[in-house]
């Protein structure tokens, strides 16, 4: 099966396995886990950070961190389209009792910065205190430049608001960049980084930042139901894939590359290829015959309308990518 809807699919590898099985543990809600604070000591490193926590999901590490940065009543600004807006279910709103305050994103993924200075509150009791400015880097398989980081930060630091940046793809961002990922990570006053996307792991994010904004995420994240036993079985396979994968995401986004190249070429498709390893491909004709031939095939492929986002990972092959090209290329022919 081949299976593009996204990089969360990718299935442990028997090395990964291995090193799950072997894991030494503990009962991490006592700190007692070894690999888990080993894992956690290996991303603030990685990161650039005092320290780091280790959470069941990307959307987890935003939560913490959000509500470890804001009261209730305190306001964040994030992009109208950044995955913490759009698909964390209002996590921020309900359990942290923080409004959004959404601004434009730009086509390339970065915010508009004056927009943002547009909606920053003045201190008075009629308002939500600006509090958070939320940065996403990868966002939609876009890296943002660094220098958009620096900008961002000057701004929240001429305003008074702390930073935080959904890194949940930030491993490909420092890939594709050609920079270590604490260079990514600078800056800000937290990040979260995702294990399960395209570094393979079965579960988990990290999510980094100053002591102080770390012990306030781990009461958070008790508090969430976040608080773990014997973690360090699941913790094993993210250390894995952190010394082990994230090299490899270049491959991914090779592929990508090759795969918009194959899809682009034809005359009922246009594709906007990024620089990692996620595409968008848009129909110019009814998708039904590709998705058809797909099903059939036992390809797996996220068609929405005339839209189709394929990404590649840790589970597709350069056969694979070829095989899908063929594939398009035959139904779309008729």
């Amino acid at each position: 099966m081949i299976d593009l809807r996204s990089d969360t699919v990718t299935k442990p590898t028997e090395a990964m396995r291995a090193e799950m099985a072997a894991a030494e543990v503990g009962d991490d809600v006592w700190g007692d886990d070894p690999t888990v604070t080993a894992l956690e000591d290996e991303v603030a490193e990685l990161l650039g950070k005092e320290a780091a926590l280790f959470v069941t999901s990307g959307t987890q590490g935003n939560l913490t961190a959000l509500m470890s940065h804001c009261a209730r009543g305190d306001e964040y600004i994030v992009g109208d389209h950044a995955h913490q807006f759009w698909y964390e279910a209002g996590g921020g709103a309900v359990l942290g009792g923080s409004h959004p305050q959404t601004v434009r994103m730009l086509p390339d993924g970065r915010l508009d910065l004056d927009h943002v200075r547009s909606v920053i509150k003045v201190d008075d009791p009629h308002f939500a205190r600006s509090r958070l400015l939320c940065v996403e880097n990868t966002h939609d398989g876009k890296v943002l430049p660094l220098s958009f980081h620096a900008e961002a930060q000057a701004l929240a630091a001429e305003h008074g608001l702390r930073t935080h940046l959904d890194g949940a793809r930030l491993w490909n961002a420092a890939v594709a960049l050609g920079v270590e990922p604490n260079e990514v990570a600078a800056g800000f006053d937290s990040v979260s980084v995702c294990l399960s996307k395209g570094l393979g792991a079965p579960m988990g994010s990290v999510m980094a930042g100053s002591a102080e904004v770390v012990a306030q995420a781990r009461r958070w994240r008790k508090m969430l139901g976040g608080g773990l036993r014997q973690a360090g079985i699941v913790a094993a396979g993210g250390r894995h894939a952190i010394r082990h994968h994230r090299e490899r995401l270049a491959e991914d986004h090779a592929k990508a590359a090759r795969l918009g190249e194959g899809l682009g070429a034809l005359d009922a498709i246009t594709v906007d290829s990024c620089s990692t390893n996620m595409l968008f491909a848009t129909f110019t004709v009814d998708p039904a015959p590709v998705a058809a031939a797909a099903e059939a095939k036992g390809i797996k492929l996220a068609i929405n309308g005339h839209g189709c986002r394929m990404v590649t990972h840790l589970d597709v092959t350069d056969e694979d990518v070829e095989a899908v090209i063929d594939l398009v290329t035959g139904a779309l022919d008729g």
